[in-house]
């Protein structure tokens, strides 16, 4: 590692100082519970299924995901949703007022909200015109009070993946913390920066159960990055911060493998006949590649064909206000009924 990093420079000192809230069910975790009887945390004592608090490290779905990604479970954190765990991100290596971090416009527009919400100054490098990271624009940006970059790769709204010689780059060369956004990584052909974990100790990876797993509704984020790191955030999270039921979901649907699968391949399949189909829309001036489960396009009036889809009851999104974007719009890959519906109605907007 070039960059000589280390963890204890980057975490706050008030969460250096702190001792995580301990919980009842943490107490006795080297015990065989299957016999216990639980007079500890004044739970209602009535069995109906969630009575009792749900573990709070979630050690179940970590097994199952730490098999499926071929990391240790001591390299998980789980969150009510990946912007839970960017949040923690936030308040345990980000002092407010003083601390920076950097973010590549157009992009998922929570690190923004983030950044504001926890008063860290937030430092805005535009993507290239190819929608690909301004390496040196990035160092530049960067100083002693810069804890984080962010990179959403497949990004949103443009779908594209960053090379990976500028996120190795990045990885090698800045001293804080490098979290990638694999939010759309199993639509890519490239592989997870999570095989890296072991190479680079600055890396961080989020993930969720919201796209290819099709579970949005139960709000289950995953973060992937070393011991150290993960031990960080296990102190400053909420000990009961994913529920019992989704814990309960997430094992049930990450053991249908070959349905996921097929699902995956499905989005595939649809979105390169949707990427033909909107060569023959008449206002549709640029499709840009992408390697996620949405296609982003420029067109020659966003506003008037957004609101021309709605009026036929089509909901996408207007990005036309994003850096970059200007004129596009961004269409999700439905199911092949949703998709053809989309394409005859763009074909018959005038």
């Amino acid at each position: 590692m070039e960059n000589n990093f280390d963890i204890n420079n980057l975490v706050r000192e008030n969460v250096k100082q702190m001792k995580p809230y301990s919980t009842a069910r943490d107490e006795f975790k080297d015990f065989d519970i299957a016999d216990m009887i639980f007079l500890d945390a004044n739970e209602n004592p009535f069995e109906n299924g969630v009575n009792r608090y749900p573990d709070p490290q979630q050690g179940s779905v970590k097994e199952v995901l730490a098999k499926q990604k071929f990391v240790k479970t001591n390299q998980i954190l789980l969150g009510n949703g990946s912007d839970e765990v960017l949040d923690l991100l936030f308040r345990a290596f980000c002092e407010p007022k003083k601390d920076n971090v950097i973010t590549l416009p157009p992009t998922y527009g929570m690190y923004g909200v983030l950044a504001n919400i926890n008063a860290v100054e937030n430092r805005e490098v535009l993507l290239s015109d190819d929608f690909q990271p301004q390496i040196e624009k990035i160092i530049e940006a960067v100083d002693e009070q810069t804890k984080i970059i962010f990179l959403c790769s497949p990004n949103n709204p443009t779908g594209n993946s960053f090379s990976d010689e500028s996120v190795a780059y990045l990885l090698q060369n800045f001293r804080g913390l490098v979290v990638i956004d694999e939010a759309y990584i199993d639509f890519s052909k490239k592989d997870s920066w999570s095989n890296e974990l072991d190479e680079y100790p600055n890396l961080i990876i989020t993930q969720t159960l919201s796209k290819a797993y099709g579970l949005a509704g139960i709000r289950l984020g995953v973060c992937y990055g070393s011991a150290e790191i993960i031990s960080v955030l296990n102190k400053i999270k909420p000990p009961y911060n994913v529920n019992e039921l989704t814990q309960k979901r997430a094992i049930e649907r990450l053991g249908d493998t070959e349905k996921i699968k097929a699902e995956i391949e499905s989005i595939i399949t649809q979105r390169e006949k949707l990427l033909k189909e909107l060569l023959d829309v008449k206002f549709v001036e640029k499709i840009y590649p992408t390697e996620a489960n949405f296609i982003l396009v420029k067109v020659d009036d966003a506003n008037k064909r957004y609101d021309k889809l709605i009026a036929k009851g089509i909901v996408i999104r207007n990005r036309t206000t994003q850096p970059l974007c200007d004129n596009c719009l961004r269409f999700t890959v439905g199911t092949e009924q949703e998709n053809m519906k989309l394409i005859v109605a763009l074909k018959e907007i005038n």
